[in-house]
């Protein structure tokens, strides 16, 4: 695997790195103690899976609080999406500065996402799957977010038009109005 830093500390997009033969080829994904020798988080709880439907449908911007705050490995195995992280933590040097990527299907990327980021996602295309492998169970009193569309954050995201988003998602809050996390 391949870590590849984001300008967001401890954010990796991360490249598998393929060992081909006549058959195809095989790649790791996940070594807890690869992961654990960088600084990672190697505890992986929970596995979730979001399946979308239309292009330009978005989700986010989540993160769970502490005491359960969470840490994402994020993977595209069906279609595409812009993938975007915010840092929200207390006394960050990169503290609501965001950082986006594609992840597909065909480019077989990962994102890794520290305790204390924000994350969420615009489709690239139809009927996309996103797997989520989580380093702490869903606790819904301490999920949070931020708007996707903050202005101050100022997020580029790759099409204007949002054609499915949560009620839950289109009412969160803005950056100023945030309680940065303390991780």
């Amino acid at each position: 695997m391949i870590f590849q830093p984001t300008p967001l500390d401890g954010a990796y997009v991360i490249v598998p790195e393929p060992v081909s033969d006549n058959r195809g080829f095989f790649a790791r994904l996940y070594c807890g103690k690869t992961f654990a020798d960088r600084g990672l988080n190697p505890h992986l709880d929970q596995i979730s899976m979001s399946h979308n439907v239309r292009a330009g449908t978005v989700r986010g911007l989540h993160l769970q609080r502490p005491p359960v705050a969470e840490c994402k490995l994020v993977r595209v195995t069906a279609g595409s999406i812009f993938d975007v992280i915010v840092d929200v933590r207390s006394g960050s040097a990169t503290y609501g500065q965001w950082f986006g990527t594609e992840l597909s299907a065909a480019n077989r990327k990962m994102l890794y996402i520290p305790e204390g980021v924000a994350h969420g996602f615009q489709t690239l295309s139809a009927d996309t799957d996103v797997t989520y492998h989580i380093s702490a169970p869903y606790v819904p009193a301490l999920a949070d977010g931020i708007l996707w569309n903050d202005p101050v954050l100022g997020i580029r995201w790759p099409s204007p038009e949002v054609t499915a988003i949560s009620d839950r998602d289109a009412g969160l809050g803005l950056l100023a109005d945030f309680e940065p996390v303390s991780c």
